[in-house]
């Protein structure tokens, strides 16, 4: 599987293929990825980065996540919401996060249409992970790039008011923060209870 040289990460562990390529990947894959994650600005923060890393490498997007953090005021979505043209202005001159005009704008348009869900984020997007057991994908060729849920939960987020998640951005979105657990069936994560979190 490629080892590992990240400080206290077992570099023997047999790990999704796509988790081995760089230390900040180890890391994201052993701690985060297809662990269940519930709040509403958690949530908002992994929505807002899936959108951000469509048509580029995730790589990337991890390694500006705290560049990220910091230009929208951690992710809160009242923060985020209130933002107007001067931060707008302010975000596509930070050479820290990815400059897109649009999606800059989405994530502040997704904010106000998150502040408008009567059950918030979280319950809303946990209302479309998949009920009982999936069978879990051999090989990361088995993984699939959307499934029914993530294509339901795109057109009713599309129905909300959210703009830039389609349903590969919304199954990524998924398979990140636990609703689906795409783990390969030879990765040690894919025997592992994760716990929950509300990071």
């Amino acid at each position: 599987m490629g080892g590992s040289s990240v400080a206290g990460v077992d570099a023997d562990l047999p790990r999704c293929a796509w988790a081995t390529s760089a230390p900040e990947y180890v890391v994201y894959h052993d701690e985060e990825w297809g662990t269940p994650l519930r709040g509403d600005d958690a949530l908002f923060e992994r929505l807002c980065l899936e959108a951000f890393q469509s048509g580029l490498s995730w790589i990337t997007i991890l390694r500006k996540r705290p560049a990220f953090r910091s230009a929208f005021a951690g992710f809160s979505i009242d923060a985020v919401a209130a933002f107007g043209a001067d931060d707008e202005a302010r975000l596509m001159a930070d050479a820290g996060i990815v400059r897109n005009r649009a999606k800059i704008s989405a994530a502040v348009r997704n904010a106000r249409a998150a502040q408008d869900l009567p059950e918030g984020l979280s319950e809303l997007l946990w209302s479309f992970a998949p009920d009982g057991d999936r069978p879990r994908p051999a090989t990361i060729a088995e993984v699939p790039a959307t499934s029914q849920e993530s294509v339901a939960m795109a057109k009713e987020l599309k129905r909300r008011g959210f703009v830039f998640v389609g349903p590969t951005t919304a199954y990524a979105l998924m398979q990140a923060t636990g609703m689906v657990d795409d783990h390969v069936a030879d990765c040690f994560r894919a025997h592992v209870s994760p716990e929950p979190s509300r990071a």
